[in-house]
């Protein structure tokens, strides 16, 4: 217990000193620097501005309130990380939920890392932190990485190295930013996972991508099914290329059938076939390859 209060009132006398404006601390080579950095700081929360770097977006409500509670229950834990921007003004680099948990709350002051940092060293901790946690959503990732690429310019070699990840890992979360944003969407939603848009991206227009999607989200396809379904798909787009509007037999489908065909072939995903007479007789042949892609066929005709 006693260690903890000596702890507290170095906290509050390192509180005071940064109030000091004779002395304010703008580097490391200011005097009491080497007080200030590295400590904990007990600051007021009015003092802290938001992150524009960072990388998270959205914050569950329901879970804010959770974490609120348990605040107001055992106080902060982990203590938030600041980077100085002026006299008595602070940027979070990290720490946004707890951040946001204690306005919940009611607290006037946070524990907090005090950082000297310019814009682009805030940035990449924000977001090389940000990237190692759990439960950012795939797209949440994927803009990070994009952003120090762009940002902090560094390559995919050099950002595999940063955050310790194989390269074809950061390969495969930019090339989710190909997808419709609607899509994008989709997966920080929970509709489909991070594997529901790798087959996407394998479907060149974006309106075809969202024709998929929405086939995805209606029937609950799985990733394996998504998979079968977007092969089955490229598989009927690339024959009817090589092929163009191939005639059966020399003999044309009557115009009441053949306009028709692109759009059911469109929406089955599938190859499909008719054969027709002027007087109105046919049938419709709907190939499949697999269990699953039978189940899947199964499910559009069944609405199921």
């Amino acid at each position: 217990m006693a260690k903890a209060t000596k702890k507290q009132a170095l906290g509050r006398g390192l509180s005071a000193l940064l109030k000091d404006p004779e002395n304010d601390i703008q580097s490391v080579s200011d005097k009491n620097a080497d007080k200030v950095i590295g400590n904990v700081v007990e600051l007021e929360l009015k003092a802290i501005e938001v992150n524009p770097f960072q990388p998270r977006t959205n914050f569950n409500d329901e879970s804010l309130k959770e974490l609120a509670s348990s605040i107001k229950e055992l106080g902060i834990i982990q203590p938030i990380t600041v980077r100085k921007l002026d006299f008595n003004s602070y940027q979070l680099v990290s720490g946004e939920r707890r951040f946001r948990a204690s306005k919940l709350v009611g607290l006037e002051t946070i524990p907090a890392y005090i950082r000297i940092a310019n814009d682009q060293e805030s940035l990449e901790m924000a977001l090389v932190e940000n990237i190692q946690r759990q439960d950012l959503d795939p797209i949440e990732i994927a803009l990070s990485y994009q952003r120090l690429i762009d940002e902090i310019q560094l390559t995919q070699e050099k950002l595999s190295e940063r955050v310790g990840k194989k390269r074809s890992t950061i390969t495969n979360y930019l090339r989710l930013l190909k997808l419709h944003p609607i899509i994008q969407t989709g997966m920080r939603d929970g509709f489909v996972s991070m594997g529901h848009g790798r087959a996407l991206i394998n479907i060149e227009k974006k309106k075809d991508q969202i024709a998929i999607f929405e086939r995805i989200v209606a029937n609950g396809l799985s990733v394996r099914e998504t998979e079968q379904l977007v092969r089955t798909y490229r598989s009927g787009k690339s024959e009817e290329k090589n092929s163009g509007k191939k005639k059966d037999a020399g003999k044309s489908l009557p115009k009441y059938a053949g306009e028709h065909l692109g759009a059911i072939r469109d929406f089955m995903a599938s190859k499909v076939e008719i054969n027709a007479s002027e007087k109105g007789k046919g049938k419709i042949i709907i190939p499949f390859h697999s269990k699953e892609e039978f189940q899947r066929l199964k499910n559009i005709l069944s609405g199921g």
